[in-house]
């Protein structure tokens, strides 16, 4: 009884509002994901309070030298190994090999993680 009464439900309405109603759902998915991709992110900086502490333990711990150290420094402010290499004066292989000893003293793979790293450890501001 329950199945004939839903052909008889289902046969009253017509073709234009069920296509009525599959278009409303999905303008309201759409509008949905939308809002969810265009919404922007809050992200809070928490700024220490007075000047940056080079954290000296850190350094003599990991064993990064002071010309590494003005290579992590450069890296951080968004240097390529060009800009860098002109900066201190150095060469492009001098900068790569600095770079890659970063990488191994810092236990990281790439620039970014050994900025992160190296801003955890109060090596950089």
């Amino acid at each position: 009884m329950k199945v004939l009464e839903y052909r008889f439900f289902v046969r009253d309405f017509s073709l234009e509002f069920y296509v009525g109603v599959v278009a409303v759902l999905f303008t309201a998915l759409g509008v949905w994901v939308g809002l969810r991709l265009t919404r922007k992110k809050t992200a809070f900086v928490v700024m220490p309070s007075g000047r940056f502490v080079l954290n000296e333990a850190a350094l003599k711990e990991t064993g990064i030298s002071p010309r590494e150290h003005d290579v992590l420094d450069a890296m951080a402010n968004g240097l390529s190994n060009q800009e860098i290499a002109d900066k201190l004066f150095v060469s492009l292989n001098t900068v790569k090999t600095h770079t890659s000893n970063l990488f191994v003293k810092l236990d990281v793979k790439r620039r970014t993680q050994a900025i992160q790293k190296g801003k955890s450890m109060g090596l950089i501001p």
